[in-house]
C-alpha cells in the first residue's frame, strides 16, 4: 500500500464512509488530470511523474468553472502544481495554496487526502468547513 497523506489508514479505516474508492491507479495518466463525481462533489485527480496522486476540488476558485482536471500539471522547485486552464493561477497540489494569483486576490484550492491500496485509488472526503 502507498499512502500519500499523513494518515495511515488500515483496511478497516479504508472501508469507512469517509474513504471513497475512485478508480484504479492505472486509470490515471501521468501528468494529466482526471475528474470524478462523488455525489454532488466534483474532484480532480492528478498523478505525477514520481507516482504520487493528488486530489483537489474540480471547481476553479477564481472562475467557478469545473475545469481544474484540464489544467497544466507541473512543478515549481520540486513542488507539484496545477495551473488552471481558465485564468492560469497556479496551485500547490499538496496544500492547495495559490502560488501565482495572476494579479488577483489569492484563493486557495481545497485538497483531499489520497491513499493507494492494491492498485486502487481512495480519496477521503469530509464536509468539515465545506461551504457547499
Amino acid at each position: 500500500m502507498t499512502i500519500l497523506d499523513a494518515e495511515t489508514p488500515d483496511a478497516e479505516t479504508m472501508s469507512a464512509p469517509t474513504w471513497t474508492r475512485i478508480c484504479r491507479l492505472d486509470d490515471l495518466s501521468v501528468e494529466r488530470g482526471a475528474a470524478a463525481l462523488l455525489g454532488d462533489r466534483q474532484i480532480a485527480l492528478f498523478r505525477t511523474f514520481d507516482g504520487r496522486v493528488y486530489a483537489t476540488d474540480q471547481i476553479d476558485p477564481f472562475s467557478g468553472a469545473a475545469v481544474l482536471s484540464r489544467g497544466i500539471v507541473g512543478d515549481r522547485g520540486g513542488v507539484p502544481t496545477v495551473a488552471s486552464p481558465m485564468y492560469k493561477q497556479v496551485f500547490d497540489l499538496r496544500t492547495g495554496a495559490c502560488l501565482d494569483t495572476q494579479g488577483k486576490d489569492p484563493h486557495d484550492l481545497r485538497v483531499y487526502p489520497v491513499a493507494v491500496r492494491d492498485g486502487e485509488v481512495f480519496v477521503k472526503i469530509t464536509t468539515e468547513g465545506d461551504p457547499r
